[in-house]
């Protein structure tokens, strides 16, 4: 049995903490804050509630396995799962309303033709169709198993070369970005172009220059699905706190660590990008009852794609006026005080701390002011059912989580010369190992419990 020391008692850490000790070893996490969860936080407020990190489950089929692999009871068991029907609705530029549903790529070829016009669908899927050979490449080197000794595999883009026709052959030759796709698959549609890279930049990624592996992304949403947790996101953590608990870890908050003593294991976060962009969002207490044709995840596009992009992305970052928001509406009863008001959450990909400061006087609320007149011309109608609202920017996430710069850990995709991969678990020193969003295989929930699992698999049983 080795007595094991996990730095961080955020998601990844409780996870491998959970597994670790069932597998008969010693486990003691030490978090210098003075809960668990890490970005799985949740702001309570006069009845109302707010995650205030991610919100929604993708790849559940990770957290299924976590529970299955360290007690008795099925995840359904730990916490509330439902799947989100619809999965989103999309208000896109020039009026458009497109409405998706939840793990039916059929259904997505229909939404699409029937809101942009027959074809819309079949080019998407084609797309889509790749990303699912993008997946086949990497799901095991990239995700399920440790960094391999020799990363230059996963430097090359996976992603398949796909017919070229017409003016497509004009645009050169190569590994094409996610923005080349939009341009050479989907024709240069507006809408499609912006559906496919709102993908890349809910992660933080530029879709000017990110490879096309990154269909990826979009497949694994349509194929696999998403999910709501009951009470919210925190709830995942709570539950596996308390099977860490039943396992016998020792938990020491309020203890900040950067090594073990000797003998000790140490598993300790990997390195933040803090220069990555990060979240920006504003929680919001509504009066009056959520509308009965709200969906629970509606997203509004920027209304120039390119400025967007130029502003979060390029050499003077700022804040975009008119960006894309996603709007968030859980129809959760444990979330509201009750049937008379609503919830609602607006997030946004914004620079980082380390690019742009949040703490300036007046700027973080008077951009919140900005994206609610933004979504008030989209015609959601939030503004004035405001009671009240908190406003949380990238400083936030630093202050709260130690991520450098409040930049939120981006997963790893293959291509790009092997620039978007994260460093691996074993770090070549005996007994020290890295987890987390900033390690193999990256940021994201279900990377971070993927990340647990091939810790765990490299330390071995007791």
């Amino acid at each position: 049995m080795a007595r094991i020391v996990i730095i961080g008692a955020g998601i990844s850490g409780l996870a491998a903490a959970a597994r670790l000790a069932t597998l008969g070893h010693r486990v003691t996490v030490c978090e210098a804050g003075d809960t668990f969860g890490g970005m799985l936080g949740q702001l309570r407020r006069d009845g109302f509630a707010f995650d205030t990190g991610p919100t929604l489950l993708t790849l559940p089929a990770v957290y299924r396995d976590l529970a299955l692999k360290t007690g008795r009871e099925p995840l359904e068991q730990l916490v509330e799962l439902t799947p989100v029907d619809p999965e989103s609705r999309h208000l896109l530029p020039g009026g458009t309303v497109l409405t998706l549903p939840n793990a039916s790529r059929g259904g997505v070829a229909q939404a699409l033709d029937a809101a942009l016009g027959a074809g819309a669908g079949e080019r998407w899927g084609a797309v889509v169709n790749r990303g699912r050979a993008v997946w086949e490449a990497t799901r095991r080197p990239l995700l399920e198993e440790p960094l391999p000794a020799d990363p230059r595999a996963l430097a090359t883009d996976p992603y398949p070369a796909a017919p070229r026709r017409g003016l497509a052959r004009l645009l050169g030759p190569g590994a094409p970005t996610l923005d080349q796709v939009a341009a050479r698959e989907l024709g240069g549609d507006p809408a499609l172009t912006a559906l496919l890279t709102e993908y890349a930049l809910r992660f933080g990624f530029d879709p000017r220059t990110t490879p096309a592996g990154a269909t990826v992304l979009p497949y694994m949403e349509q194929s696999f699905g998403v999910w709501s947790v009951g009470g919210g996101l925190r709830a995942l953590a709570e539950a596996f706190y308390r099977r860490c608990e039943q396992r016998g870890v020792e938990f020491r908050f309020g203890t900040p660590a950067e090594r073990a003593p000797r003998g000790e294991v140490l598993l300790a976060p990997g390195p933040g990008e803090p220069t990555a962009p990060g979240r920006f969002g504003v929680l919001l207490a509504l009066r009056g009852a959520r509308p009965a044709d709200a969906v629970q995840r509606t997203v509004l596009h920027a209304d120039d794609r390119t400025a967007e992009l130029a502003a979060l992305f390029d050499a003077v970052p700022r804040p975009y006026p008119r960006p894309t928001v996603q709007v968030l509406r859980p129809d959760d009863p444990s979330l509201r005080p009750d049937g008379q008001h609503e919830a609602v959450t607006l997030t946004v990909t914004v620079p980082s701390q380390a690019r742009f400061d949040w703490t300036a006087p007046g700027v973080a609320e008077a951009y919140a002011d900005q994206l609610l007149a933004w979504t008030d011309s989209a015609g959601l109608g939030l503004r004035e059912r405001v009671l009240w609202r908190v406003v949380r920017t990238p400083a936030d996430t630093e202050r709260e989580t130690r991520s450098p710069g409040g930049a939120v850990p981006r997963p790893a995709l293959a291509g790009a010369g092997g620039t978007l991969l994260r460093p691996a678990n074993a770090t070549g020193t005996p007994g020290h190992y890295l987890l987390g969003g900033g390690a193999h295989p990256g940021g994201g929930l279900a990377r971070a419990g993927m990340s647990a699992c091939v810790v765990a698999g490299l330390v071995g049983p007791a």
